[in-house]
């Protein structure tokens, strides 16, 4: 994540390499490469050759004796997935036991959230890429690797730099979703702001607005595992189609439970598309049994949506929107929050009509990150 006001797509390179200081002393970190391909080996070495001490090893069985000699000179292991004799989460689990410090990214050919999230949780996975990958995208995965890894062998690192650091990367995160379909650019960052200027008017505590704006980026994270046809369709989704696009608060829920800091926050992922009445999905939850996050964001994720233009329709205006609030308060809306929301009309469209002012304005990660620098 970056220091957003809002992320460009032309800026997004940019961003990172903001986030990417390198280590004070400038010496070459080492890297561990593992593909059973010769042609994949040499395409990796040739890509990071000139920025990184490169070890190489064809198999999983070689790569432990390498780790077992020179564990502790290693920064960050790039394994393929399918290997003979040990697939890549085999070797890469052998190694989160011995040296979890190290930084592992897995190559693989296919896009299966299961066995992403399995991937993470067991082998303390940074990252996948899936093939064919494009080398500029891998070197700024490793480069944000390294990074991590000098900020967890950094005992000088302060709290305040961490955070800084987690808030910039969840900005990436939601930048890099809003990319998969050309008609939500901008709209992670959008329906944090909404929630924000809600949030604020309830009067919630430090704690709650951290994790409300936390939740507002990542609010459609599960949607990394739906089709890219189902996404971006031009028309109405089949039945079929619209329950796998249903299936992403759960996913969303599925992604982050696992990660300390974001418990709390994924159940309410899991919520943002249930209604006052009942009548949402996943659970069907009804009034108060849904979180007050998911009430809010909710509110925030419509209203974006019916102002912006998709593929199978024209943005809708401010005020239509607003009506449109107004007409289901009490049904798909908390009445009393649909109230409070419509009554921040001029703010949002002011907000909406100039984000890059308004994000940081009422940002409270921002606020408290960047205060003292």
């Amino acid at each position: 994540m970056e220091n957003f006001a809002l992320l460009k797509e032309d800026s997004f390179e940019e961003s990172l390499g903001e986030i990417l200081q390198v280590n004070p002393k400038n010496e070459k970190h080492t890297i561990l490469l593992v593909d059973d391909e010769v042609n994949n080996l040499q395409l990796l070495r040739r890509t990071l050759r000139h920025d990184y001490n490169i070890i190489t090893a064809s198999n999983g069985k070689e790569a432990l004796e390498i780790v077992e000699g020179k564990g502790k000179e290693i920064a960050l292991i790039v394994s393929d997935q399918k290997m003979p004799e040990m697939e890549g989460t085999e070797f890469l689990k052998r190694v989160a036991g011995e040296y979890p410090d190290i930084v592992k990214i897995l190559l693989t050919g296919h896009l299966d959230v299961d066995a992403i999230v399995d991937s993470i949780n067991d082998c303390h996975l940074y990252q996948y890429i899936v093939k064919p990958f494009d080398p500029e995208e891998l070197k700024l995965t490793i480069e944000t690797g390294i990074q991590k890894f000098d900020l967890l062998n950094n005992k000088t690192i302060i709290l305040k730099d961490l955070r800084e650091l987690f808030y910039k990367t969840i900005k990436l995160i939601a930048s890099a979703l809003d990319a998969k379909d050309p008609y939500t650019h901008g709209h992670s960052l959008r329906v944090t702001m909404y929630s924000l200027i809600l949030a604020k008017k309830l009067n919630l505590d430090d704690t709650m607005l951290e994790e409300i704006e936390t939740a507002g980026l990542l609010h459609d994270i599960g949607k990394i595992g739906i089709p890219q046809s189902i996404l971006c369709k031009p028309g109405k989704l089949t039945d079929e189609e619209y329950e796998v696009m249903k299936s992403h608060p759960a996913q969303a829920e599925k992604m982050l439970m696992g990660i300390k800091k974001l418990t709390v926050i994924s159940n309410w992922l899991r919520t943002h598309h249930e209604k006052w009445d009942g009548t949402g999905y996943p659970n069907g939850l009804k009034g108060e049994e849904i979180p007050i996050s998911g009430r809010i964001i909710a509110l925030a994720d419509t209203y974006d949506a019916m102002t912006s233009t998709r593929s199978y329709r024209q943005a809708l205006s401010h005020e239509t929107a607003i009506e449109e609030i107004k007409r289901c308060s009490g049904t798909q809306f908390d009445p009393v929050l649909a109230e409070i929301f419509v009554g921040c009309s001029d703010e949002l469209k002011a907000a909406k009509e100039d984000p890059e002012t308004y994000y940081p304005k009422y940002s409270y990660l921002q606020k408290i990150i960047y205060e003292d620098k």
